[in-house]
């Protein structure tokens, strides 16, 4: 998840609920893209959040790619 909608290769903005944070505040979701280039590795399935001030790598997602 990022706030920051430069950081996307590609962005489709899409009201799409909330996310829910460790100290319970939720942030809403207004799109989901890719965030990396070819030069990088390429994160797909990212959120964008609004208004979120850092971005947040899900541990989660991490092993899902992993394993």
């Amino acid at each position: 998840m990022t706030g920051d909608k430069s950081k996307f290769a590609n962005l489709f903005l899409k009201q799409e609920g909330h996310v829910t944070y460790g100290d319970n505040n939720k942030g809403k979701i207004i799109g989901r893209g890719s965030i990396g280039d070819k030069n990088t590795l390429l994160i797909s399935d990212a959120l964008f959040v609004e208004r979120l001030k850092h971005s947040l790598l899900s541990i989660s997602c991490v092993t899902k790619v992993i394993k």
